[in-house]
């Protein structure tokens, strides 16, 4: 009998714990949609002559940075996955269409392109290894993390470059 109550019991957190795993691939595909709907928030804030200012000469454009974000997105997303990048690695950012309706469309593909790779994810490829540019190993869930983190930073960045062209940035959108 006891070892019928154990072997339920661990059937039982087994179930637990795989219910929590199915939770989170669900969990980082309404994180990666919030994120989507806020990007774009900032791309309609800033007016279509903010997309070429530069805080200074040395920094990004306002283009730049969305651009450089999506090129994240996709070489990130293309290492989870291990498909084959729909883009090159740093060819958003070098587009001469920085216009703010290029800029947007491409922007929102990278987020698709995410979105829809996370979808095709199980909780047991999450769990497994990658080693991003060549050297950084963590599973495949950590480097989704890290580049959920990258593009927060860099949209993060933009708040400034908004308030510089005289418009006001979206609220926060934590949940």
């Amino acid at each position: 009998m006891k070892k019928i109550k154990l072997l339920l019991s661990l059937l039982f957190a087994f179930a637990a714990f795989q219910s929590v795993n199915a939770q989170s691939n669900e969990d980082l595909v309404k994180d990666w949609e919030r994120a989507k709907a806020y990007t774009k928030e900032y791309l309609d804030a800033m007016p279509e002559s903010g997309y070429s200012l530069k805080p200074t000469p040395e920094m990004r454009s306002f283009a730049e940075q969305m651009l450089h974000l999506t090129d994240a997105n996709y070489t990130f997303t293309s290492a989870v996955t291990g498909e084959k990048s729909p883009v090159g690695m740093g060819a958003s950012e070098k587009s001469t269409d920085k216009s703010k309706e290029n800029v947007t469309k491409l922007v929102l593909a990278s987020y698709d392109y995410v979105i829809d790779g996370i979808k095709k994810m199980t909780p047991e490829k999450l769990n497994e290894s990658v080693k991003l540019f060549g050297r950084f190993e963590m599973t495949k869930a950590a480097a989704l993390n890290k580049n959920f983190e990258h593009q927060t930073h860099h949209r993060g960045q933009t708040t400034v470059y908004i308030r510089l062209a005289g418009a006001k940035p979206p609220q926060e959108k934590l949940f």
